[in-house]
């Protein structure tokens, strides 16, 4: 099974067959064309962001995690010699760490990799972890930190996003020959260049009036042909890895029975929340979120394409199992008609600090949480009381009605799992830690500011990917790098 990871930035370094970084190096032409396929379609629209969470947006990231190593894999006979290849500020990078990532590129991007020269290979996941290494040490020069909280966080996500439990991605990412070390030290490297990168970058994009107009009137002329944006609901049902007939026959049965049942007109969130397998089911009622279409899996876009708001569709097949769909929304976001999902939001926010630990300032949230559910304690006092984010802290930590794409990945992402009037476990962000509760949503029509502002997100992204790609190479031209050639055999 391949791990799917999201936008918020958690993919391992590692396992990457190509990073931005790399790609810079190549003249930055893949970047740029990803930016261009963008034309035509606006992002979801944003109300102007608010106190310490009015920060940068990532654009969204996909990795994967290679497949099982099986026996054939295996290395066989004697391992190539270990030996220095280069030198990143004095830091050595050797053969065996090239070539390990190279094996994992190679059995994770399938048959059409092994018709690139090695040599080809070779070369571009050197300069990958070149660029990387020059990064991290920019980053702890400059004293980004990531701690265990956050490392813990980002496995939660992982997993959630795969659609396992915590239990379960452990085990398959141990058989697909990584350490758990291994896995969590490439989530801490990633985090912390997710996090060099937004400090780095933010100051360096700025987006004119000029700029917005000519956005907008772009995305008027090509609202009639863009695609539409889509938010989708599923039910899923697993079948287990080397599942026999009879599972596989037991399973689909099940779904048709709950694909039945949804035609028949019964609540399709009450379905995904009693009979989904999908492990977020329970908080969302199976809303997978309004987004572009290419951020779905194909499976799911050309299984809907032709259905309407409303219509179910399955089960459809695919390696997790099997799915019930359900269309929610088609929507074309470029149309000054459009309708997003806005979410009533309000945080405490509190950073580690020489009074108090991340493991003491967790363990307060906690119990402020529990105080807040059996009602001896308000949300909106706790916030004015304790929370340093202090532009909302004044108004009891309230950050009014966002849109998807407002706050940060680690931040969104927990607030889409929650349901109105819930309150989320402890989150950490780049800014601190964070107690959230969702307070409603509604589907709303976008106002002309509420418009020029998600222009100005969208051309702030797509920036930032250009900057992303000038500020790389500097940070690769300022380090000294030594090539070192193989030991003489």
């Amino acid at each position: 099974m391949r791990f799917q990871l999201s936008v918020f930035a958690l993919s391992c370094a590692a396992l990457l067959a190509a990073t931005p970084a790399a790609q810079a190096q190549q003249g930055g032409a893949a970047t740029r064309q990803g930016a261009s396929a963008q034309q035509g379609r606006s992002a979801q629209a944003a109300t102007p962001r608010r106190g310490i969470t009015d920060i940068m947006r990532e654009g969204p990231a996909t990795s994967t995690l290679p497949p099982p190593v099986s026996a054939a894999a295996q290395p066989q006979g004697q391992r190539a010699a270990e030996y220095i290849v280069a030198l990143v500020n004095s830091e050595p990078i050797t053969n065996t760490q090239v070539q390990k990532r190279v094996e994992r590129i190679l059995r994770e991007a399938g048959p059409e990799a092994q018709r690139i020269p090695r040599d080809q290979i070779n070369r571009q996941v050197l300069e990958q972890i070149i660029a990387e290494r020059a990064q991290l040490q920019l980053a702890k020069e400059l004293g980004v930190r990531v701690d265990a909280m956050a490392i813990d966080q980002a496995e939660e996500v992982v997993a959630r996003q795969n659609q396992v439990s915590l239990p379960e991605l452990r085990r398959r990412v141990s058989e697909a020959g990584i350490s758990r070390d291994e896995f969590r030290n490439n989530l801490r490297d990633q985090l912390l260049l997710t996090r060099l990168r937004e400090r780095e970058l933010e100051g360096r994009v700025k987006v004119s009036d000029d700029e917005i107009d000519q956005f907008l009137r772009e995305q008027r002329a090509a609202a009639s042909s863009a695609a539409p944006d889509i938010n989708l609901a599923q039910v899923l049902v697993t079948v287990p890895e080397k599942a026999t007939a009879a599972q596989i026959a037991e399973a689909q049965k099940r779904a048709e029975d709950i694909a039945r049942r949804a035609r028949a007109g019964e609540d399709f969130s009450q379905l995904a929340t009693q009979l989904s397998d999908a492990p977020d089911a329970k908080g969302t009622g199976g809303v997978l979120g309004l987004r572009a279409a290419d951020r779905y899996p194909p499976l799911f876009v050309e299984a809907t394409q032709s259905t309407p708001v409303g219509g179910i569709v399955g089960p459809v097949r695919s390696g997790a199992g099997f799915h019930v769909l359900k269309v929610l929304a088609k929507q074309n976001a470029a149309s000054p008609d459009s309708v997003v999902t806005q979410t009533q939001v309000r945080h405490i926010l509190m950073r580690p600090d020489t009074r108090r630990t991340p493991e003491q300032i967790v363990s307060l949230m906690a119990d402020f949480k529990r105080r807040i559910q059996a009602g001896t304690a308000d949300f909106a006092a706790l916030a004015r009381e304790n929370s340093q984010d202090t532009v909302s802290a004044r108004e009891g930590g309230e950050l009014g009605w966002s849109t998807p794409g407002q706050f940060v990945p680690e931040f969104e992402e927990a607030m889409s799992r929650l349901q109105p009037g819930q309150i989320s476990d402890p989150i950490v962000t780049r800014f601190g830690i964070h107690l959230i509760q969702v307070e409603g949503r509604r589907e709303a029509k976008l106002n002309p500011a509420e418009l020029r502002e998600a222009a100005r997100n969208v051309l702030r992204d797509r920036k930032m990917e250009d900057a992303y790609e000038a500020w790389a190479q500097e940070v690769r031209q300022r380090a000294y790098v030594e090539m070192r050639e193989a030991p003489a055999s």
